[in-house]
């Protein structure tokens, strides 16, 4: 299927609405821990445990990391062996309280003297380093982590928008992120105006959009398999605003 792209602006607005105790009711944690289910659902259906359970998840100081944090919660239950590398950690209690149970399931974080060698020994990754809200332009240490992800020799998951890009117009002309074109992107309440540059296996992830709120921005809301929290979208027919 196919859905309608929405702006930055209006993701912005979006989210907070759903978070208006009148309008949508919902907590910030609650839509991370179903953004992180989605994301840990899409890679399940990608690259499955048989597949390879080393996945390192490779996260933003922001929402996007937290996300990644909350997935590879769920990697852990699934059976996968999931590491974190997370160079610059969100402070706020949400992330910390993250932290605590990804430590409680001997989840490893690792230092940055062992990112190359991470790289180098997982079977997929996860970029969970910016989203929607990424406005450029990178400092570091992400153009040296972005370009190694870039570069990496197994599969590639980002979630909302491949790191690096701009929301609106894809790609940078050059740099770190330039050719970078992950194997799989899941976008998050809906996707985002760049996903006409991507050519690669796209989801959507976020089970919580109601009609009303949908309708305030043209969006529709997709059937979901069963349980699901992921569908799949149809990217020829997506980024017109």
């Amino acid at each position: 299927m196919s859905m309608k792209a929405i702006s930055s602006k209006d993701a912005t607005s979006l989210d907070k609405d759903l978070m208006d105790q009148a309008i949508g009711g919902w907590s910030l944690d609650q839509l991370m821990e179903l953004a992180g289910l989605s994301v840990s659902q899409a890679i399940y259906r990608v690259h499955p445990p048989s597949a390879g359970k080393d996945v390192l998840v490779i996260c933003g100081p922001g929402n996007n990391g937290g996300d990644g944090l909350v997935a590879a919660r769920h990697l852990a239950h699934y059976g996968y062996n999931p590491s974190i590398y997370y160079p610059k950690q969100g402070k706020n209690e949400l992330y910390q309280r993250l932290k605590t149970q990804l430590t409680n399931l001997s989840v490893p974080f690792i230092p940055e003297a062992d990112f190359q060698p991470a790289l180098k020994s997982t079977s997929f990754i996860v970029d969970s380093i910016f989203g929607f809200s990424f406005g450029g332009p990178l400092r570091e240490p992400f153009p040296s982590i972005i370009s190694a992800i870039e570069t990496a020799s197994v599969p590639v998951l980002s979630v909302d928008a491949p790191s690096s890009w701009d929301i609106e117009n894809g790609p940078p002309k050059e740099g770190p992120g330039a050719k970078f074109m992950p194997q799989f992107l899941i976008s998050l309440t809906a996707p985002k105006p760049c996903v006409k540059f991507y050519r690669g296996k796209h989801f959507l992830g976020g089970r919580f959009l109601t009609k009303g709120i949908a309708e305030k921005y043209g969006l529709v809301v997709p059937e979901y398999p069963g349980v699901d929290q992921v569908v799949e979208l149809d990217i020829d027919a997506e980024g017109k605003l």
